[in-house]
């Protein structure tokens, strides 16, 4: 286990508002595609599975370098959650996806990571990936825009982009991030897959699922009835971590497909998400999934203190906001 450091830095090219500028219409095309099939709706994680609420709760016996911005004093606060399949259409729950767990922690007072004044929430976007397939935004993006077209260019992209050897390896990596096995979102551990400023740290965030659940045989046929199904047993309560970073090399701040080794950056607990039975059926029930579906979900609503940090997040800050602009969520 190596030291915690406050020595990370962040890496930014001078091209960058160039280049997010052409993700922001690239994604742009695609949502306005999507929205004329399936509705207005997202860019990507369109579907939602189920909308929650919940009880997010800062534990009182976290290490002293963990008591940063939301997490500086314990307590308990209001929270929204947004469960979503990461498609950019609308594809039955069989079907293999990334899965999103997205949490918005209501009553926050605090300057803005976006530096437009204060915030009222802080949202930690997690999905069941330890990190991103790639490491910077531009082979993302070259990705989801040429999967957007078909498989016919999605191939002529991957060959011509890494050549013959390197399109395979792209391949697997890809299909493998698509196609991980998935229990079910009582059963499953989530992650930010990048890092966020903590203070003066980094760090990147894990939400462990309840323990002693245990997953249902056929939960992959709807996704949101299973979760309904364990929740009619009782409160689930998740575990909120965070790991910190120690040094470019095994931590690095710039390349969002690198795991960080929990063996030499160690998760902590600081905080537990409780979710409890909910009337799904009745009037405010059916009131919140709408407006938990029309509601933002973004990296970048957050306090100052837990910025995004890195290529991929950066990227995210322009990307959301056009998206949200596509759906009129702003």
């Amino acid at each position: 286990m190596k030291p915690i450091s406050k020595d990370w830095k962040e890496d930014i090219s001078p091209d960058e508002e160039t280049r997010f500028a052409e993700y922001v219409k690239a994604f742009q095309k695609i949502q306005k595609v999507n929205s004329s099939k399936f509705g207005k709706g997202r860019t990507l994680h369109r579907k939602q599975i189920l909308g929650l609420q919940g009880k997010f709760e800062v534990l009182s016996n976290i290490p002293d370098h963990a008591k940063q911005g939301l997490f500086a004093s314990p307590g308990t606060k209001d929270v929204w959650i947004r469960l979503s399949s990461g498609s950019m259409k609308l594809q039955p729950d069989t079907t293999g996806d990334i899965r999103g767990f997205a949490l918005k922690i209501l009553g926050v007072n605090g300057k803005s990571a976006l530096g437009n004044g204060n915030t009222s929430a802080q949202d930690f976007l997690l999905i069941n990936l330890e990190a991103f397939s790639s490491p910077k935004s531009e082979e993302f993006v070259g990705v989801v825009t040429a999967a957007a077209k078909g498989g016919g260019p999605l191939l002529k992209y991957l060959f011509s982009t890494y050549g013959f050897f390197g399109a395979f390896a792209r391949i697997k990596k890809v299909s493998k991030s698509f196609n991980k096995p998935f229990s079910g979102f009582a059963t499953e551990p989530f992650y930010s897959a990048a890092p966020i400023s903590f203070g003066p740290y980094a760090v990147r965030v894990r939400l462990l699922p309840p323990s002693g659940v245990t997953p249902s045989k056929d939960a992959s046929k709807d996704w949101a009835n299973d979760m309904k199904s364990k929740l009619s047993k009782g409160t689930l309560v998740y575990s909120f971590q965070v790991q910190f970073f120690t040094d470019e090399k095994t931590t690095p701040i710039e390349d969002a497909s690198v795991n960080w080794a929990e063996s030499e950056a160690p998760y902590v607990t600081i905080a537990t998400l409780s979710i409890p039975t909910q009337d799904f059926g009745s009037e405010p029930g059916l009131s919140l999934q709408k407006k938990i579906e029309d509601t933002i979900f973004d990296p970048w609503e957050a306090l100052l203190e837990h910025r995004p940090l890195g290529d991929v997040m950066r990227a995210r800050k322009h990307v959301y906001l056009a998206s949200q602009k596509g759906r009129g969520a702003v």
